[in-house]
């Protein structure tokens, strides 16, 4: 009977071990007592998990546009601009009619109302499409074609567009009020599936479920099966393997599921493991730290997530951090 005992827990050291092998080396020392890979513990982010793209600390101050202007956006088309050259964007959850903006709180710390007031058309646009709207705390902010306007607080130069696609319901406004295209000179009509990407999505062809791809910004990066660049999250941690992104998170993030080591290409086998979610999904890791996909990417190819509120990035074959800065 003992060594019937013995050789069971024999058995049970040997697995801690691969595990441990897998997921606790090269993590900065961390202690892996009495921890468990596959049930980790959640640890939720500061902000609840939904990370707003940006912007921490108090909400800007909103300040007017100023003389409006156009820019030709080689990636959007034409895209509108404030008097400084800084984009201005719309938010799918905002109402144009009724005007409408429901962006408050930790979204307008990073995304700051464009204020009413003190504003001109750009040249060739109708005056008669400028407006505003009254918001909750009784301020006025600038509409476009009746869409609230906003800038975006990751943008940090004349000519940015970080913002486009963000959550997948942040937009640059084309001169219109319309979410801005490379399709057209007017921009996208509302509701219908922007152009462009076609080329790409016909080139994603049967990818493995995890591949590589050579990006011309980021170098070779990890994508799944649709071609879509997958990414990690800072405040995850590979061990004890934890999640951070949690609940609303979840719907700008959506996870990598389980792939099979045999439907791989190029992809480092160190870590590679499910992670069994304490919100009971399976997530796929590389070299133990959850992956994911970004909703703000709309075809095969594009990083619009990569860098956003500085905790989002895209990742190597080896399941390191692209760009990021510790």
């Amino acid at each position: 009977m003992n060594t019937w005992r013995n050789a069971s827990l024999a058995v049970s050291a040997a697995a801690m071990l691969v595990l441990t092998t897998a997921c606790g080396q090269d993590q900065g020392g961390e202690s892996t007592n009495g921890q468990s890979v596959g049930n980790a513990v959640q640890q939720p982010a500061q902000d609840g998990g939904y990370d707003y793209g940006g912007g921490g600390g108090a909400a800007a101050k909103a300040e007017p546009a100023g003389q409006l202007a156009v820019l030709n956006s080689k990636e959007l088309g034409k895209v509108l601009t404030d008097s400084n050259g800084m984009t201005l964007y719309r938010f799918d959850k905002d109402t144009a009619k009724p005007p409408k903006s429901t962006c408050e709180g930790d979204c307008a710390k990073a995304w700051p109302v464009v204020a009413a007031g003190d504003v001109t058309a750009a040249p060739g646009v109708d005056e008669s499409l400028l407006g505003e709207v009254t918001r909750s705390d009784g301020t006025k902010q600038l509409t476009v074609g009746d869409w609230p306007m906003y800038r975006y607080a990751e943008d940090k130069e004349p000519g940015d567009v970080k913002g486009q696609g963000v959550g997948g319901t942040w937009f640059a406004s084309s001169p219109e009020g319309k979410k801005a295209a490379a399709s057209g000179g007017g921009g996208a009509e509302d509701g219908a599936a922007e152009e462009g990407g076609a080329e790409d999505a016909e080139a994603a062809g049967d990818l493995p479920g995890l591949s590589t791809r050579n990006d011309p910004k980021l170098g070779e990066i990890v994508v799944d099966k649709n071609g879509m660049t997958v990414y990690r999250f800072k405040k995850d941690s590979a061990w004890p393997m934890k999640t951070a992104c949690v609940d609303d998170c979840l719907d700008n993030w959506p996870v990598v599921e389980p792939v099979a080591k045999g439907d791989t290409d190029g992809i480092s086998q160190k870590g590679y493991v499910t992670f069994n979610r304490p919100d009971g999904l399976k997530q796929q890791t590389i070299d133990c730290w959850p992956l994911y996909t970004y909703a703000g990417d709309q075809n095969p190819g594009e990083t619009n997530g990569q860098g956003v509120g500085g905790t989002w990035y895209a990742v190597t074959p080896e399941g390191k951090l692209v760009g990021a800065t510790k």
